[in-house]
């Protein structure tokens, strides 16, 4: 009898001490993995931006092929629930992606509207039989450098630029209309009303993504849809 009862609380006592170094390492590994998740969840959020940047570059074009132009940018003070609010107001040339005219999500994944810059010359609305705003010759006037301050471009004579605003959203404008103030060089550059904008690596001061639409590939798809000669 004592030997069976000494025999069963050694057999007890290590099935217990199994059970706590399972229990120590499921708790690590869950630590493991808390640590992880925010990383994870900003990847994931950055590769959705992407996604939805890609979407509204194929939009433009599909717009233009289909109306001859490009579409003028929206007005970007309007709170959702206005009229007006995501439809295109031309002639505007700066303001925010025309989300309703292209039937595009309003907003990124952080909660901004994406902002968009047009140049009137391929928004102009058609007149006079033309099929197109624009001729093979049009240029457009925004460029794109690696910083604010750098003289040397990466892409120029640009007809539209579509930024997201990433996850800190400074400069972008939210569903109410309001804008969320840059502090950073290079993202107040892709938040005003001007013709450069920055796309660069991302830093602690700058998160912004950019997309364009290129010269030669609207010119190559308008050819092929006969709306340029």
């Amino acid at each position: 009898m004592t030997s069976w009862l000494t025999e069963y609380r050694g057999q007890a006592g290590f099935s217990l001490l199994e059970l706590s170094i399972t229990l120590i390492v499921f708790a690590l590994l869950a630590g493991s993995l808390l640590g992880q998740l925010p990383a994870q969840r900003q990847i994931a959020d950055e590769q959705r931006a992407r996604r939805q940047l890609d979407e509204a570059l194929e939009a433009l074009y599909g717009f233009a092929i289909t109306h001859g132009r490009l579409p003028c940018p929206a007005t970007p003070e309007l709170a959702s629930d206005a009229a007006e609010a995501g439809h295109e107001a031309c002639p505007r040339e700066h303001g925010t992606l025309p989300w309703r005219t292209l039937a595009l999500p309003e907003l990124d994944p952080w909660g901004q509207r994406f902002s968009y810059h047009a140049k009137n010359s391929f928004t102009a609305v058609l007149s006079g039989g033309a099929r197109a705003s624009f001729t093979l010759e049009s240029v457009g006037t925004a460029n794109v450098r690696p910083a604010a301050t750098v003289g040397n471009r990466l892409a120029d004579a640009l007809p539209a630029v579509v930024v997201c605003h990433g996850r800190n959203g400074a400069g972008g404008y939210r569903s109410s209309g309001s804008q969320v103030p840059a502090g950073n060089p290079d993202e107040a550059e892709n938040a005003d009303a001007d013709l450069i904008f920055v796309d660069r690596l991302p830093d602690p001061g700058y998160d912004d993504l950019l997309a364009w639409i290129v010269p030669g590939l609207l010119n190559a798809r308008m050819l092929a849809a006969g709306r340029l000669p």
